[in-house]
């Protein structure tokens, strides 16, 4: 078998059979040709099936090891698509610490649903356990944990997710199939935003969820058209472009942002870093074990708290103060105000995420010249 990288760059290639272009075309009709009115074709109406769509679908399925993949909307639309897997009132475990928007969107479906929410420290092996003990119909783990980078180790809970009765869905948003592979671990879903690692260049919107079982591709694809939840055909061609580079651009990007992890946390006016490749985070040897690489996200506290960090980030020149990850372009953000603003203020101090805690997404600049703009506004304090 070919590898990773090979896989990822040859993705959509090769594979027009109408005019033999290397890149396929993008296809923009909304409705297909029937030879029969019984029986329709490969594709019949773009909802249902689209062959960009399609393309990127099995391109992500083959990356992520699974039996298949659904493209929707949007991240969130994926993770929407795997709760109606679930019935009304059943069981879930979710991560304490997962991004703002799963919260709100996880409170919200329980609140109409009557779903058994409870949401768990998941890098917590005991507490996991504990909140196992009267079973579940699924647990939602979100490794590494958006913005506090803490670490799950996911061979262990998936395995007890499944000794539970529960499926394992894992959010793979921050690291993609380059980096991790959750399937491989024991998951039985893997949710990501196509937006951020995979396409890479913050001008789509997208999400995708790959199942291991046949049977689940099935009811969310079914679940997908009823819904209208899918990618349309030229977000599903810009994100294809961008999986063709995800090995070269997660890999550059993780060596820079180890970089300036290890300046960041050797500077007197920082007072934390997560990032887990840094030997001292206490995920980084389960990081070794089932990551690739550590990932362009990191997370930081100032000494001066809260006015520090709205002072740092609007000092900044190369980072852009904007709520996204994983791009080219190196951002950063106030999660308390922007990217997590949806939760309390209860749930955010539960899932550790102060007001005054600073998020970086590290892009393709030089490492040195994002250095120069970190240290020049840690100047300003």
């Amino acid at each position: 078998m070919t590898e990773f990288r090979t896989r990822a760059v040859r993705a959509g290639i090769n594979c027009d059979p109408g005019h033999g272009a290397v890149v396929a075309p993008i296809q923009v009709s909304s409705a297909y040709r029937r030879a029969d009115p019984a029986q329709p074709g490969a594709f019949d109406y773009a909802r249902t099936g689209q062959p960009g769509r399609a393309e990127l679908a099995a391109a992500l399925a083959a990356l992520e090891g699974a039996s298949g993949a659904v493209v929707a909307s949007s991240g969130m639309a994926a993770i929407d698509l795997v709760l109606n897997l679930l019935p009304n009132g059943a069981r879930i475990l979710c991560a304490h610490d997962c991004y703002g928007g799963t919260r709100r969107l996880m409170d919200a479906r329980s609140q109409q649903r009557g779903f058994d929410l409870v949401y768990v420290d998941c890098t917590d092996d005991a507490a996991l356990e504990a909140a196992l003990w009267d079973g579940a119909d699924l647990v939602f783990f979100e490794t590494p944990s958006n913005p506090r980078l803490r670490l799950t180790d996911l061979q262990t809970a998936c395995v007890r997710a499944k000794a539970a009765g529960a499926l394992s869905v894992v959010d793979n948003t921050v690291l993609s199939p380059a980096l991790q592979r959750p399937i491989a671990l024991g998951a039985d879903l893997v949710v990501s935003s196509l937006t951020k690692m995979i396409n890479g260049h913050s001008d789509m919107v997208g999400g995708v969820v790959c199942a291991r079982n046949p049977e689940h591709v099935e009811r969310l694809s079914w679940w997908a058209n009823a819904a209208g939840a899918v990618g349309g055909a030229f977000d599903a061609f810009l994100a294809m472009r961008g999986l063709r580079t995800l090995p070269v651009r997660a890999k550059a990007q993780s060596e820079s942002a180890l970089e300036v992890a290890r300046k960041l946390q050797a500077h007197p006016k920082v007072v934390r870093v997560d990032y887990p490749g840094l030997e001292d985070h206490p995920g980084h040897a389960i990081a070794k074990a089932q990551q690739d690489g550590f990932g362009p996200l990191m997370s930081l506290e100032l000494t001066g708290g809260e006015a520090a960090a709205r002072q740092f980030v609007q000092s900044l020149e190369l980072f852009i103060l904007a709520q996204s990850l994983g791009g080219v372009e190196s951002l950063c953000a106030i999660p308390a105000t922007m990217t997590h603003a949806a939760m309390t203020p209860e749930a955010r101090q539960e899932a550790g995420v102060p007001d005054g805690l600073v998020r970086l997404s590290v892009g393709l600049e030089a490492p040195n010249d994002l250095w120069a703009d970190l240290e020049q506004g840690l100047a300003t304090l």
